[in-house]
């Protein structure tokens, strides 16, 4: 509990000082109790010990008899085994959930701005999008959300596949299909697949598809037409996907290849002015202190190709240098899963001895782990393919239109397709959202699409649950923003205290990079309501009583609709 953190520390301070601790050896001590059943706040003493040559228990307790009435208003104190135990007081959580009622922001500070570029997405044309690409555009859509909330400019960059050597075979190939105007008719699940194997088995139609990468390279109007009808087709599917899954991503965000494409000669003769390239089997790399492969040998970062073409490192090398250049930018976040890591790690590395990024500037790799089946391998369609992710989340929703129809007919057939979009989304955005990025998670549709535990429909439905209490009897909720918050029951002093944690959960999910640290406070609050809701009656309490209790249900729903939010999760206000 951050808050109570920050209000024990000047007070203790005085105390600590006149029995000879120094504020370094103390400060880190003092922090958020690993079991909110004995404390909100802890401070072990043991390491004390070396200070002031006694025993854990003894300094513990000489601190407690010294700090007499001085926490009085604030926290109980007491000294169990070495340790400090600090519980917030009633009336001083009700003063902070007073805040809180009467801010739009429910206490979230905002930071001093930064310009913040996120990579993230990034699919290839001439293809569908597939369930490799739904965690780092969900998550790098929450953390654009988040930092935003947080007083930052966010640039969104979609960093799309539209260029390079495949595309020789992908022009051909629709030249073969006899489409040279009406690019509606590309089949995208099927197009690059069939280029490809095209390319494979026919001889001249890869000689083909070579000369047309030099035409390309060359912008040939004809070839540079034909891309463009390629690029055009593509971003209308990915368009549509972003429009389902509600993610912020448009055309005005789109930093493929192909824009970097000019500059890729400038950063092979930047890198040669620095001394840095060397020749490999004909290839321009860099050789880094430190790295190498499986043999034990100098691990090279491939910059030119011996054909001439250039590599992935390359344009990655550019957009570094575009997004401190040209966009401003002195914090680069790449949402790119975790298999990436040494090739970032490389990039970073080179970019910084190029002299392209200065000490003051954070490219970070976010990586991610994978989306698996139950059957314990990386998810995939039934016929081992990847899956469409335009498919799951049409799935998503028809299951929960289904769940809908069961567990409340009495909505109109409008309003069961509003709240089953807004589940089934949610559903399959938050099961991404509450695991730890770093970690694999499995997907399960009855798991995500369940009303209990930790998931989107428990939140949203505690959520129109509360929106019900103010329907039920046509309250409106701005008259309780001037309410006396008064905290009695234990369940509503541990709602409290849930919805304290909320700034601090959203902080650090920020600082992180993390958003399940929100979402899993989010869950944390919603469990605190129902069992809140389910002892402390709110329509049928006394007046003052009622009034405190109807503060803490609004408060609530303001918290939990604007955390989802945050997580681009909808929240109904019936289901």
């Amino acid at each position: 509990m951050r808050d109570l953190v920050d209000a024990i520390r000047p007070l203790l301070n005085s105390v600590m000082s006149d029995i000879g601790v120094q504020e370094s050896d103390w400060n880190n001590l003092l922090a958020s109790s690993t079991d909110s059943a004995f404390a909100d706040v802890a401070m072990p003493c043991h390491s004390l010990s070396k200070v002031l040559r006694k025993a854990p228990n003894t300094i513990a307790d000489e601190i407690l008899e010294s700090l007499g009435s001085t926490m009085e208003g604030l926290c109980q104190v007491s000294s169990i085994n070495g340790f400090l135990n600090f519980s917030a007081d009633s009336d001083w959580l009700s003063e902070l959930l007073q805040e809180a009622l009467i801010d739009d922001r429910l206490r979230v500070s905002t930071e001093k701005s930064r310009v913040i570029v996120i990579d993230y997405s990034s699919p290839n044309v001439a293809k569908h999008m597939h369930v490799g690409h739904l965690r780092s555009t969900v998550i790098g859509d929450a953390l654009n959300r988040m930092l935003t909330h947080k007083g930052h400019r966010v640039v969104p960059e979609n960093h799309i596949g539209d260029w390079g050597t495949p595309f020789g075979m992908l022009i051909e190939h629709l030249i073969d299909m006899g489409i040279d105007s009406d690019s509606q008719n590309i089949d995208l699940s099927t197009f690059y697949s069939d280029a490809r194997a095209k390319f494979d088995s026919d001889s001249e139609f890869s000689s083909r598809s070579r000369a047309r990468v030099v035409r390309m390279q060359s912008s040939e109007p004809e070839t540079i037409e034909l891309w463009q009808m390629l690029v055009d087709r593509s971003l209308i599917h990915f368009n549509e996907v972003y429009q389902r899954m509600g993610v912020l991503l448009t055309n005005d965000d789109l930093a493929g290849e192909s824009k970097y494409e000019s500059a890729l000669p400038g950063i092979v003769n930047k890198l040669a002015e620095r001394g840095l390239l060397e020749e490999s089997d004909g290839a321009k790399v860099v050789y880094l202190d430190g790295w190498k492969n499986r043999e034990g040998e100098p691990l090279p970062l491939i910059i030119q190709k011996a054909d001439g073409g250039y590599n992935y490192a390359t344009s990655d090398l550019a957009c570094i240098l575009d997004r401190i250049e040209n966009v401003g930018s002195r914090d680069l976040l790449y949402i790119v899963g975790a298999e990436q890591a040494q090739h970032f790690a490389m990039v970073f590395e080179v970019a910084r001895n190029a002299g392209f990024m200065d000490e003051g500037v954070n490219a970070i790799h976010v990586p991610f782990g994978l989306v698996m089946g139950i059957d314990g391998k990386k998810l995939a369609s039934r016929t081992g393919g990847a899956v469409h992710l335009n498919d799951l989340l049409i799935e998503a929703v028809e299951r929960a239109d289904a769940i809908v129809a069961e567990k409340n007919p009495q909505l109109s057939n409008q309003e069961r397709s509003e709240v089953a979009k807004m589940l089934g989304i949610g559903a399959i955005k938050y099961a991404d959202l509450s695991t730890d990025r770093s970690n694999n998670y499995t997907f399960e549709w009855e798991k995500m699409l369940s009303f209990d535990g930790n998931t989107a429909p428990y939140l949203q439905y505690a959520h129109a649950r509360i929106c019900s209490i103010f329907s039920k009897d046509e309250i409106d909720r701005n008259s309780t923003l001037d309410a006396e918050i008064i905290l009695v029951h234990e369940r509503e002093i541990s709602l409290a205290r849930a919805l304290i944690g909320y700034p601090e959960a959203l902080d650090t999910a920020c600082s992180s990079h993390s958003p399940h640290k929100l979402a899993t406070q989010l869950h944390v609050i919603a469990q605190a309501f129902g069992s809140f809701y389910e002892i402390c009656p709110v329509l049928n309490a006394e007046d003052k009583t009622k009034i405190s209790r109807l503060a803490l249900c609004d408060l609530t729903a303001r918290t939990l609709q604007t955390g989802l939010e945050l997580l681009g999760i909808d929240s109904p206000q019936r289901m």
